[in-house]
């Protein structure tokens, strides 16, 4: 392995092989399997050749012995055991994959937002996709053959020995030839064909992504054709990556063959004065010289092993890297504190002075003062690109705070238990997921205990009663994970409902109106409004008296928020909260922000 591996490389596969948990009694079944079944494919040929050998001396039929049931006994064993030792192989291959996808996710999870946040989607998806299958392909693919190849490679070298020493020596001799020149001979060009192909299948994977999550809107500013050209222009150079990374495997299997006649001829080289001069019979010969034919099986799959083991190390050096990073996040992380039981009125989340960025990054917005408790109903508004995200990320304890104090009950939520912390404060982003299961089940992702009758009542909360009494198998129809069988206005009012459902006190929404049409994002950002009322007083209004505090760029639908604030530039600096107010005071006294809701009701 060291002829072929990186230092980085072989130091990744170590790490990603321990990262695989693999259970050592099912790969030693597997290689013991897999050495039997080939020994067999050896053992057939070896008495195949004796007794057709010796069948044309025409002995009497006795002196053939037991060779013909030694043939149905290795030509039957042979497939028993490679079926055996595809399930074993696999089966431990499979077992590791799942332990390393829930160790990369435990460690994503645990790790800082930025991390996680850093990465495309597409690297992701490629990581946690085929990154761990060509990290658990290692098993079937590289270890097993190899193991196999020098188990089986050393018995029938010394087999061949104890019949006729010199043809032993010949086979000990053109086995290496096949199993390491060849092989190490094609690595380097295999490890290039690897790299190309790893960076343009991430960029495939993130080009697929942004066209199925993106499809419509690209396909309405008219850059769908675009997108799809580029991605057949990363598909072709994905063929010729696939292709160039043929060549090498062709290359093996040439030195493979070469090797093979190489045996036979000097297996026969050997073997024929050997015969004249009476020092080995006849029969044995025609053995010395067939078994190399099977023998050289072994070392056939040793160059595809060789590309694997390649594929597998740059895979290794991905993954290990990501998860060393979100260790290496985890780490610099002080021990999760414990937040303060909440008062009798529920949890309050304070901000003071607040200042908000991502780490390593500019200070965003500042001097942010705000406090939600249950009942409170706050909305942020300002132009995009100011910050509104981070301060949610922030609120939310999924960012440390620049500057200022922030606290959960008296104590600040960045470092405490993420469990503490989710279990009063929900956040909801723009582009939350939605699973592809049914309705049911995704409302169940914000509270697994989610009864139907409940789901319904959320539901129709939620504005989605018409919507789910056409569905035709109800809560139990499918929706797709893009939300492409959904409407914009029906999936917004999904994820409302997920996050209704969700037993947190605090809500933070993100742009719930992002993408619908003008009426159906008010009625959606007043309906979340109503929905945080309290559950008497106010006129009345239907809530549930949780707090909200909801991010949008809309004005016209904040009549039923208690105080808003709008964030916005003075210079080049970061932004800070330029006006704050109810609805109704702003709307008097502010000429920017009237003039703003007019502009958005003229174009309504």
């Amino acid at each position: 392995m060291s002829l072929v591996l990186t230092p980085a490389e072989r130091r990744a596969l170590r790490r990603a092989t321990t990262l695989l948990d693999l259970d050592r009694g099912r790969l030693a079944c597997s290689v013991l399997a897999g050495s039997l079944s080939l020994a067999s494919a050896v053992g057939l040929s070896a008495v195949a050749a004796w007794l057709i050998a010796r069948a044309s001396q025409m002995p009497d039929v006795a002196a053939l012995g037991v060779a013909p049931v030694a043939v149905r006994l290795f030509g039957v064993s042979r497939p028993v055991l490679r079926y055996c030792e595809r399930l074993a192989s696999h089966d431990t291959a499979l077992r590791g994959m799942t332990a390393l996808r829930t160790r990369l996710y435990t460690a994503l999870a645990a790790s800082r937002a930025d991390v996680v946040a850093g990465l495309r989607r597409g690297d992701v998806l490629e990581r946690v996709g085929r990154d761990v299958d060509a990290v658990g392909d290692l098993v079937v693919r590289a270890y097993l053959p190899m193991w196999v190849a020098g188990v089986v490679g050393a018995a029938t070298s010394l087999g061949v020995a104890l019949v006729h020493p010199p043809a032993g020596a010949v086979l000990a001799a053109c086995l290496p030839l096949a199993g390491v020149v060849g092989p190490a001979a094609t690595v380097r060009a295999a490890r290039a064909a690897e790299l190309a192909r790893a960076e343009h299948a991430t960029e495939l994977s993130a080009t697929v992504m942004t066209v199925a999550e993106g499809g419509g809107e690209l396909a309405v500013n008219g850059r769908l054709a675009q997108v799809m050209d580029g991605l057949a222009d990363l598909e072709g150079r994905l063929a010729r990556a696939r292709d160039r990374a043929a060549r090498p495997a062709a290359l093996a299997a040439a030195v493979d063959t070469l090797a093979m006649g190489l045996a036979v001829l000097g297996c026969l080289a050997v073997g024929v004065p050997a015969v004249a001069s009476g020092t080995l019979d006849p029969v044995m010969l025609a053995v010395t010289v067939l078994v190399p034919l099977a023998a050289f099986e072994a070392t056939s799959a040793l160059g595809p092993a060789s590309a694997q083991l390649v594929a597998s190390a740059g895979a290794a050096v991905r993954i290990v890297s990501l998860v060393e990073s979100a260790e290496a996040s985890t780490a610099a992380l002080p021990a999760p504190r414990h937040l303060r039981p909440a008062p009798d009125g529920g949890p309050v989340l304070v901000a003071r002075d607040l200042a908000v960025g991502w780490p390593g990054g500019p200070v965003v917005a500042r001097g942010i003062d705000l406090e939600l408790r249950p009942g409170r109903r706050l909305a942020v508004v300002g132009p995009s690109g100011v910050g509104k995200t981070t301060l949610l990320l922030t609120l939310a304890g999924l960012l440390e705070p620049r500057a200022g104090t922030l606290t959960l009950n008296g104590v600040a939520p960045w470092g405490a238990a993420r469990q503490e912390v989710a279990a009063q404060v929900t956040l909801t982003a723009e582009d939350a997921h939605v699973f592809d299961t049914t309705v049911l089940e995704n409302l169940r992702v914000a509270r697994g205990d989610v009864t139907a009758s409940q789901a319904t009542a959320l539901l129709e909360r939620a504005g989605l009663g018409p919507w789910l009494a056409c569905l035709p198998r109800g809560l139990d129809t499918p929706v797709s994970s893009d939300a492409a069988t959904l409407a914009g206005g029906e999936r917004r009012r999904l994820l409302l409902a997920r996050a209704l459902a969700c037993p947190a006190p605090l809500m933070l929404l993100d742009e719930p109106g992002e993408h619908l049409d003008a009426d159906t994002a008010d009625r959606l950002v007043a309906d979340l409004l109503r929905a945080g009322a309290p559950t008497s007083g106010d006129g009345g209004a239907a809530g549930d008296g949780r707090g909200t505090l909801l991010v949008t760029h809309r004005l016209s639908a904040l009549g039923h928020a208690e105080e808003v604030l709008v964030l916005g530039r003075t210079g080049s600096g970061p932004a800070t909260v330029v006006r704050r107010g109810s609805h109704a005071d702003l709307m008097s006294a502010d000429a920017d922000y009237r003039w703003t809701v007019s502009q958005e009701q003229s174009d309504d």
